[in-house]
C-alpha cells in the first residue's frame, strides 16, 4: 500500500499536539489534548499509539499508510536510539526505550528528538532561518532551550542533546531548583514554568505588587502588571532579560554564531523583554561584530513542524 502521511508530534508539558502530513510536507490536520505529566513512558507511549489510531480512523487510513512517526520532546534524549534519560516536564517519563516501545507497537519509522532541535530545523528550513548558514534557535517559554544549525546541518552534539542552553549554570548553587537537579540554571532565573516561583520570592520580601492578588501568576499576568506600572513586576522582567542577555552572550562566545532565532511564549513580551536583552547583550559585546536576533515565524505550529520535518 501506498505510503500517503507522516505524523509529527509536539509533546510538551501543557499538551500533546499532533499534525497529520503528506509525504511532501504539507499539513493537513491539526489535533491535541492536555499533555498528562504524571504519565511514565510506557503509559505516555500508549496515549500516543491511541491518539494515532483515532486520527487515522477518522481518515479511513491505516498505519500501513504511515511513513513514519517524529516526535519532539523537552528531554534529554540519545538521539540515534530513541532513548530518553530524563523529561524536565514530564518527570516520570526517564530511562527509558521510547523509539523502540512505539516502533514495535506501530509498526513504522519512529524518530525522537528534543523539542528545540525540532524547533531550530523548522524555522531553518521553513521560517526564520531560510537563508543562513549558521543559526542558533533559542525558545524562551514554559522551558528554555536551543538548537543549533552549523553548516546547514542540525548540531546535536555526541549523546544527542546540544543545545540544552536552559540547563547551563548561572548561579551555580544559587536560586531556584530545576528539573534537572541542580539549582541555579538559566532555566530557574528565566524559564516561564520558574515564574510563580520568582514572583512569590519577590512577593515574601514585602514589596507591594498587583500580582499578589493573582492567582496564576505567568507570563501573561507578569506582562499586564508590567504594562501597568507594577515596580516588582518590572523588578522581575528586568532580571529576565539580564539572565536571558547574560546566556545568549555565553552560546555566542562559545559557538560564534552571529544569527539567533527567538521563539516560544515569552516572545510574546516583545521590546519590554527583548529590548533590554540587546542593550545588555551589547555592553558586554566589546568587539561589534554584526549579531542578528530574530523573532520566529512559525508560531504555534513550530513543533509539529519540526518533528515532521525529521522524517523529510
Amino acid at each position: 500500500m501506498e505510503k500517503k502521511y507522516i505524523f509529527g508530534i509536539d509533546a510538551g508539558g501543557t499538551k500533546v499536539a499532533y499534525g497529520l502530513f503528506d509525504r511532501e510536507g504539507e499539513l493537513l490536520k491539526k489535533y491535541q489534548h492536555p499533555t498528562d505529566i504524571e504519565a511514565d513512558g510506557p503509559a505516555f507511549s500508549e496515549e500516543i499509539i491511541a491518539m494515532i489510531h483515532k486520527i487515522l480512523e477518522e481518515r479511513q487510513a491505516s498505519l500501513r499508510e504511515v511513513e513514519g512517526v517524529g516526535i519532539c520532546m523537552p528531554s534529554y534524549i540519545r538521539f540515534e536510539s530513541g532513548y530518553i534519560h530524563m523529561t524536565s516536564a514530564m518527570v516520570n517519563i526517564k530511562d527509558f526505550a521510547m523509539r523502540d516501545y512505539l516502533e514495535e507497537r506501530l509498526g513504522v519509522q519512529v524518530v525522537l528528538d528534543n523539542d528545540s532541535n525540532a524547533a531550530a530545523l523548522a524555522e531553518y528550513r521553513r521560517g526564520a532561518g531560510r537563508g543562513l548558514r549558521n543559526m542558533v534557535y533559542m525558545a524562551v517559554s514554559t522551558g528554555i532551550g536551543s538548537g543549533i544549525i552549523i553548516n546547514g546541518d542540525l548540531f546535536r552534539g555526541s549523546y544527542g542533546w546540544a543545545g540544552e542552553s536552559g540547563h547551563m549554570l548561572d548561579t551555580p548553587d544559587d536560586g531556584i531548583m530545576c528539573g534537572c537537579g541542580n539549582y541555579g540554571c538559566f532555566m530557574s532565573q528565566i524559564s516561564g514554568r520558574n515564574l510563580p516561583k520568582r514572583l512569590g520570592i519577590r512577593l515574601l520580601r514585602g514589596k507591594k505588587s498587583l500580582l499578589e492578588e493573582v492567582k496564576e501568576r505567568n507570563g501573561e499576568a507578569l506582562f499586564k502588571a508590567v504594562r501597568e506600572g507594577d515596580e516588582l513586576a518590572g523588578e522581575e522582567l528586568a532580571h529576565m532579560a539580564h539572565h536571558l542577555a547574560v546566556c545568549v552572550y555565553n552560546i555566542y562566545q562559545l559557538l560564534n554564531i552571529n544569527s539567533f532565532v527567538f521563539g516560544g511564549g515569552l516572545t510574546s513580551f516583545g521590546e519590554s523583554l527583548f529590548g533590554p536583552m540587546r542593550q545588555e547583550f551589547d555592553r558586554y559585546d566589546h568587539i561589534k561584530m554584526p549579531v542578528e536576533f530574530r523573532f520566529a515565524e512559525l508560531k504555534k505550529d513550530f513543533g509539529i513542524i519540526g518533528a515532521a520535518e525529521l522524517l523529510l
